[in-house]
């Protein structure tokens, strides 16, 4: 099992924490991981793009000169797709672009997205992260205590007010339950800073 040292928010160590194998030191299947990854923004997409064919442009009732005789070539229409103000060939309408990954996959992904972390030193867990007020410039203190990068992603056990409105300013900076961890999020941050209490909740989860 690998361990990791614990601090606190004053960037002291105050202990070791053995992670789960299953869950913390799987081996990292990238392709799985790209398809968590693109099934997530997939499922973002509003797909509201809209254009109109030839058939839904005003105009081009008649036939803009003869067939033969003019030396032109044939048109039938000034709304087909060559004219300027004509329609879209193959023109993007409304459609939903969601889709599911099985449950397997999906849970590999995220133990490999959890394993990566770990393998590449990107994990930082603290024993406890609590704070009486909402205070960014606290919580900005924290970060720079436990050496965490501006682009980090907090993830607490249960919800915390407090942190998360101290955290809501903070450019790069992102808060989350254990519940609403995603691939995505864990692989776009460039540090992962969890609790105690959220490690042992992701390995009943997961386990």
């Amino acid at each position: 099992m690998p361990k990791i040292n614990v601090m606190n928010i004053n960037g002291q160590n105050v202990g070791e924490i053995e992670l789960c194998d299953s869950i913390f030191n799987v081996e990292v299947n990238e392709h799985v991981l790209y398809e968590a990854v693109k099934c997530q923004l997939a499922n973002r997409r509003q797909g509201t793009q809209s254009a109109k064919t030839r058939a839904e442009v005003r105009g081009g009732g008649r036939k803009p000169w003869k067939q033969k005789g003019t030396g032109r070539a044939r048109q039938g229409s000034t709304r087909s797709v060559q004219w300027v103000g004509g329609g879209v060939a193959f023109a993007p309408k409304p459609r939903s672009y969601k889709y599911t990954l099985p449950k397997k996959v999906r849970r590999l992904a995220m133990k490999c997205a959890l394993s990566s972390k770990v393998q590449s030193n990107e994990i930082i867990v603290l024993d406890a992260l609590t704070m009486d007020a909402p205070k960014t410039k606290e919580f900005v203190a924290i970060l720079n205590n436990i050496k965490a990068s501006r682009k980090a992603l907090v993830v607490t056990a249960e919800k915390n007010e407090n942190v998360i409105k101290s955290a809501r300013n903070i450019e790069g900076v992102q808060t989350a339950l254990v519940n609403t961890l995603n691939v995505y999020d864990i692989l776009n941050h460039d540090t992962f800073v969890i609790t105690t209490d959220a490690v042992k909740k992701v390995e009943e989860v997961y386990a």
